[in-house]
């Protein structure tokens, strides 16, 4: 794959985050890998996923790239268990989240 422009390599990056988000869900719906089908669209998330963060790498700071990622990973991950599995909702945790959040958009900041 070629090397992307700065901002491409953000767009990837921020795809290679979603697709986290996705494999992260599927694995509960995996059912511990019992269960083809979502076992099958978790497994193409991960690889979706580590090749879109391995893309961007060709352009982004790898300590940067790679905390932003799992950050990504992180705020949909518990967004998305509150809203599917009924996941706490306590405002100590959204003010954690909030602060991954940050931390992800100072990472981006300083690394223009």
């Amino acid at each position: 794959m070629p090397a992307l422009t700065p901002a491409t390599a953000w767009l990837v990056l921020l795809i290679a985050g979603l697709c986290e988000v996705g494999w992260a869900i599927g694995l509960k719906y995996t059912e511990g890998f019992t269960r083809l089908v979502p076992s099958a669209w978790t497994l193409a998330a991960m690889a979706v996923s580590v090749l879109l963060l391995g893309w961007s790498l060709k352009t982004l700071p790898v300590g940067t790239a790679y905390a932003v990622w799992t950050g990504i990973g992180a705020v949909g991950t518990a967004l998305l268990g509150m809203a599917l599995f009924n996941e706490s909702r306590e405002v100590a945790r959204l003010v954690c989240i909030g602060l991954i959040v940050a931390g992800i958009l100072g990472l981006k900041l300083v690394s223009d």
